[in-house]
């Protein structure tokens, strides 16, 4: 079997040569459609002006057909087109971030959060992110599911579902691929369609307007009538008649007609993509109970969803109509047009409109589960998380950092468990303990997503992740690096009075006061988590906290990292070992630096 790389590059080129193939053939047919135009013009023209109507007329319709034949070929054919160039830029991407070249994707910076449990320490949204290694969905829909999982653990159930799903789709590299490219051909019209899906909910127009809605069927009628009358050498008057009460009834309406208008418009492209997603969905045999019961639940009042969606789509289409301001005139002038889309999209409302919410979900669940299922497929290497009984148990092996190049990377084995425990970890400066703290979290956070971790193996105990990293001043809220760590640390201390299991991670606590102050918050701090329902680590130059595990070896446990100076150089190893730190290399640094140090 090919590497994922390999992979990935033979989709490239082929989708390279198929994208080149099918736009040779909608240039080729877009000439067509131009000589059958001339062809029809010239033809006809010839025709009347020497008076062949009637030879005139069916040259006309021929040409017509033939000319909306090849405008569908041809619209078939560039979408075609514009499929394998978006299948060719997904492999592009996915060999982008196999080679850790994460700059060009997004971010998920919207979801940023100072004050939650870890995901600013862990880096799981912004630049460099796990977020932008994760996410492969297209939908605003499907990136705020994602950026969801990511912040909160999932259920156990929820998550064993998830990971049997992305056992079933990872190999289905073809399935995956289409479903996003399926997402991208209308990607760029309307990233926010909440608005409209919210005012979907809204009371109906016609609710207490029966007359209104037997008027929308009987003047058009009348109208029509009116009209073909007046051709056939009645007055004309009735005609003008009811155009013009379907015209003041428009004007009467005018504010309900265009709030329809406004929150409808440039949503018809999003309703195709969430239309073919469906259906692509839908299509799919499984094995996997989580997909089974999304497909089961995409029957809506008797219909697949994606009919349903694309019903939507078809009502949203007419009702733009009115862009055209003589089209809309006329339309609405002789068959109440807008009023006959907005009385269909009620009907709409009152059949499909409670589910949608749920339809949306699966769309997003959908790009959720394939983006997992991307991400396991791009590191076969990478191990499905087995989850524990024994309170906060973590067993971990080769365990390593997924946001570290693979060349790069340096991998730990790690094994702890027991509520109240607490690790500690000391080492030098720049040795890898806030690093190894991340590593750690990060991978915790992805196998609670249902994930696959960056480890050889790695087992834990469900809880939820807390972190104390990143603390600095907030100059708008008046707050000193000190004080926002207090803030911090309280958090922690309200959270584990729940009855959740609180996993923390610490990184050199109360590091904004004086070496006493911090050795004993810290101590105290320790104790009383071993009080709670809580395990973690803490990392810390303080090697007298590590003096704890004499007193307390029952909850305390010493781990370290180290480093050697050889010539004039510092050099890590990055390797976790057991005991406290042997080596420190601060003075080192500060010499190398510049700063005279007394020996």
């Amino acid at each position: 079997m090919d590497s994922p790389e390999s992979e990935f590059l033979n989709r490239q080129q082929a989708f390279a040569r198929e994208e080149e193939r099918f736009k040779r053939k909608a240039n080729a047919m877009g000439w067509l459609r131009l000589a059958i135009f001339i062809a029809g013009a010239v033809s006809c023209g010839y025709l009347f002006y020497y008076n062949q109507n009637s030879l005139g007329f069916v040259v006309l319709l021929v040409a017509y057909i033939f000319f909306l034949v090849a405008l569908k070929k041809h619209t078939k054919l560039q979408y075609n087109q514009k499929h394998n160039r978006f299948l060719k830029n997904i492999n592009e991407a996915e060999i982008e971030r196999l080679n850790g070249k994460l700059n060009p994707f997004e971010s998920g910076s919207q979801f940023k959060n100072a004050k939650h449990p870890y995901t600013a320490d862990l880096d799981i949204f912004g630049e460099h992110s796990v977020y932008q290694l994760i996410n492969r969905a297209v939908t605003s829909i499907g990136k705020e599911k994602i950026a969801n999982w990511l912040s909160n653990a999932a259920s156990v159930l929820d998550i064993t579902e998830r990971q049997e799903t992305v056992a079933e789709l990872a190999p289905d590299i073809d399935w995956r691929q289409h479903l996003q490219a399926k997402a991208l051909h209308y990607k760029h019209q309307v990233e926010e369609p909440f608005l409209f899906f919210d005012w979907l909910k809204a009371p109906d127009f016609y609710r207490d307007k029966a007359w209104l809605k037997v008027a929308t069927f009987i003047l058009p009628l009348l109208t029509i009538g009116s009209i073909v009358l007046f051709f056939s050498g009645f007055t004309g008057y009735p005609a003008v008649i009811f155009m013009l009460v379907q015209y003041l009834l428009c004007y009467k309406y005018a504010a309900a007609r265009d709030d329809y208008y406004e929150k409808s418009s440039g949503m018809y492209d999003v309703l195709r993509s969430y239309r073919d997603m469906l259906r692509h969905l839908e299509n799919r045999p499984s094995q996997a109970k989580k997909l089974n019961t999304l497909k089961q639940n995409l029957v809506i009042a008797g219909q697949p969803a994606s009919v349903q969606i694309h019903r939507l789509a078809v009502i949203v289409e007419y009702l733009a109509a009115r862009m055209n301001v003589y089209m809309s005139f006329i339309l609405n002038a002789v068959l109440m047009w807008d009023f006959y889309w907005m009385y269909r999209l009620e009907r709409w409302k009152k059949h499909v409109a409670p589910d949608l919410e749920h339809i949306l979900d699966v769309i997003a669940e959908t790009e959720a589960l394939a983006s997992l299922a991307a991400f396991s497929y791009a590191y076969p290497q990478y191990a499905q998380p087995t989850l524990s009984q024994i309170p906060f148990e973590v067993d971990a092996g080769e365990l390593g950092h997924p946001l570290i190049f693979t060349q790069q990377r340096i991998t730990n084995n790690f094994k702890m468990a027991g509520a109240g425990h607490t690790c500690i970890i000391t080492g030098s400066n720049m040795s890898g303990k806030s690093t190894f703290l991340r590593t750690l979290g990060v991978n915790m956070v992805l196998a609670l997503a249902g994930s696959v971790v960056c480890a050889r193996q790695f087992r834990l105990y469900p809880v939820q992740v807390f972190t104390a990293m990143r603390t600095e001043d907030n100059l708008a809220e008046s707050t000193s690096s000190f004080y926002a760590e207090l803030k911090r640390l309280r958090q922690l201390l309200d959270l584990t009075t729940d009855t959740t299991p609180v996993f923390y991670l610490l990184d050199e606590i109360l590091k904004g006061t004086n070496s006493r102050d911090r050795h004993e918050g810290a101590k105290a701090l320790i104790r009383q988590m071993h009080t709670r329902n809580a395990a973690g680590l803490v990392s810390t130059h303080d090697l007298e906290l590590g003096g704890m595990q004499q007193d307390h070896p029952e909850y305390i446990t010493n781990y370290s990292f180290n480093s050697t100076i050889e010539e004039d150089k510092i050099l890590f190893d990055y390797k976790l070992q057991p005991g406290l730190c042997h080596s420190f290399n601060a003075s080192k640094l500060m010499q190398l630096m510049g700063i005279e140090i007394d020996k």
